[in-house]
């Protein structure tokens, strides 16, 4: 697999995510990804959650790496990617038990953030669960400087990313039936916030 292939910060974070992924997606079969992009988190997690059926999906200029690295791996419980782009996709009711996402809604817009909520309420079946891990801000604070530097380049490479504040996606989800259910801390000062959708 060639450099371009390769995100550094997917291979250090894969061991703590699947760390808290085992837990979580302990009793669950169906597992969507949102941003897929190196497939690196796919296969890692899948080899290791072997009892998971894993779809990937992403852009379609994303779509030959992902594909590569799911034959590279050998495995039969990863699926090539979908197309998907969350401010317009209409998806499966219902399909999944489980939704995962990682390092996405600070590189999506606004727009793109509130449809990732409603995707995700469609896809999943009550009492399926989303998984999203990234760095978050909380009532507008920073936890470190790092992270608040990481804003500022974000929003001087396209004033449309940035780090999105945890208790405006807790409303973004509270509309869409989720429910906040856990919140991890993750190295790096990032974190994994899981919803869990409501029954009706």
């Amino acid at each position: 697999m060639t450099e371009r292939g390769f995100a550094r910060a997917a291979e250090k974070n894969a061991a703590p995510v699947l760390e808290v992924l085992r837990d979580e997606l302990r009793d669950y079969r169906k597992v969507l990804e949102i941003g897929s992009g190196t497939g690196q988190h796919a296969v890692t997690f899948a080899s290791e959650l072997n009892h998971l059926d894993w779809q990937t999906s992403d852009i379609d200029e994303n779509h030959a790496l992902i594909n590569a690295r799911i034959t590279d791996s050998g495995l039969s419980n990863v699926r090539p990617p979908w197309s998907l782009d969350v401010r317009s996709a209409d998806l499966p009711l219902s399909a999944f038990d489980g939704v995962y996402s990682s390092n996405t809604a600070h590189i999506m817009s606004m727009e793109a953030v509130h449809g990732m909520f409603a995707v995700v309420a469609q896809a999943l079946r009550p009492g399926g669960v989303f998984c999203l891990y990234g760095p978050f801000t909380k009532g507008g604070r920073f936890n470190t400087a790092s992270n608040e530097q990481f804003d500022r380049q974000l929003r001087s490479r396209d004033s449309a990313m940035g780090l999105r504040d945890r208790l405006e996606l807790e409303e973004y989800a509270a509309r869409h039936g989720l429910k906040r259910a856990e919140l991890y801390a993750m190295p790096a000062n990032n974190q994994l916030v899981v919803w869990r959708k409501e029954a009706k």
